[in-house]
C-alpha cells in the first residue's frame, strides 16, 4: 500500500476502538546526523513504531523535505509532521498535526501561525488532523516552554488539563496531544493520562520524558493511545533492542 493511501486519523480510530496501542518515533531534522540515517531507519524498521513523525520546536536547516525522502526509500511506515511553525511544512509528507497549543496564552501558537499555515496546506494533499496540543509541567524548561512563551500546565492540577482536553475536543480537535516536552526530566503523570483518556472520545497522544521501555506500557495500561519517543531514541538507537 503507498503511503499516500493511508489515512491515519481513520487508523488512529480504529486502533483506538480494538485497544491497539500505537507508536510513533520523532526525529528532528536539527538532530540528524546524516552519516548515520540509514542506520537510524534501520532501527526504526526493527522497532515496534507505526509511525514516523518529523519536526522539533526549532529547525533551523531546510533538510526536512529530503530527510522525508530518504526516508521513504527504506521504511514503508507513514510519514507524519509535527510542526513547531509553517516553515516545517512538507508536501512529501503523508499527514500533519495541525497543533494548537491549549495550553498557552500566546496567540501566535493558538492562531497566528495556523492561519500562515492555512494557504500553505491548501496547496499540499496531505491529510490535516487538528490538534489541541497541551504542554505539563516536566521539572524543566523544554524546547517548546522556551520557543512558545508558555507556561506549561501544573502536573499536579490533574482537573484543569482534563478540562483543557475537553474544550481541545468540543472546539473541534481530532487528536489530543499531552506533552512534556522535548528532554523532560518527567513524564506525563499516569494519573492525568488515564484521567483525561477517560472522560475524552477522540485519540490520546502522550509524549515528553519517557525513558524506558517500561515507562511506555505503563503509559499505555494508563489510557495512552500513540506513545511519541523522540530523545530517548535520538540518545540511544538501540532503545528498542532490550
Amino acid at each position: 500500500m503507498n503511503n499516500k493511501d493511508i489515512n491515519f486519523y481513520s487508523q488512529m480510530l480504529h486502533a483506538k476502538s480494538e485497544n491497539c496501542k500505537l507508536l510513533a518515533i520523532l526525529l528532528d531534522p536539527d538532530k540528524i546526523i546524516w552519516e548515520n540515517l540509514e542506520n537510524i531507519i534501520l532501527k526504526i524498521n526493527q522497532s515496534p513504531a507505526s509511525h514516523v513523525f518529523i519536526g522539533g520546536s526549532v529547525v533551523e536547516n531546510n533538510s526536512i523535505d529530503q530527510l522525508i525522502l530518504e526516508i521513504k526509500q527504506k521504511t514503508t511506515l507513514p510519514i507524519v509532521l509535527f510542526p513547531g511553525n509553517p516553515s516545517q511544512i512538507s508536501d512529501q509528507a503523508d499527514a500533519i498535526l495541525f497543533l494548537s497549543l491549549l495550553s498557552g496564552r500566546n496567540p501566535d501558537y493558538l492562531i497566528e501561525h495556523q492561519v500562515q499555515a492555512a494557504p500553505i496546506l491548501k496547496q499540499t494533499k496531505l491529510e490535516i488532523i487538528s490538534t489541541g496540543y497541551i504542554l505539563v509541567e516536566s521539572g524543566n524548561e523544554t524546547a517548546v516552554a522556551r520557543v512558545s512563551k508558555t507556561k506549561p500546565m501544573d502536573r499536579e492540577n490533574g482537573s484543569l488539563v482534563l478540562a483543557t482536553a475537553q474544550a481541545g475536543e468540543m472546539l473541534g480537535s481530532k487528536l489530543i496531544y499531552l506533552e512534556a516536552g522535548s528532554g523532560a526530566k518527567k513524564s506525563i503523570p499516569l494519573t492525568v493520562i488515564t484521567l483525561v483518556s477517560k472522560n475524552i472520545g477522540i485519540p490520546l497522544i502522550v509524549g515528553g520524558g519517557i525513558v524506558s521501555l517500561q515507562g511506555i506500557q505503563d503509559a499505555y495500561n494508563a489510557g495512552a493511545d500513540l506513545i511519541v519517543i523522540g530523545t530517548a531514541f535520538e540518545n540511544n538507537i538501540h532503545f528498542f533492542d532490550s
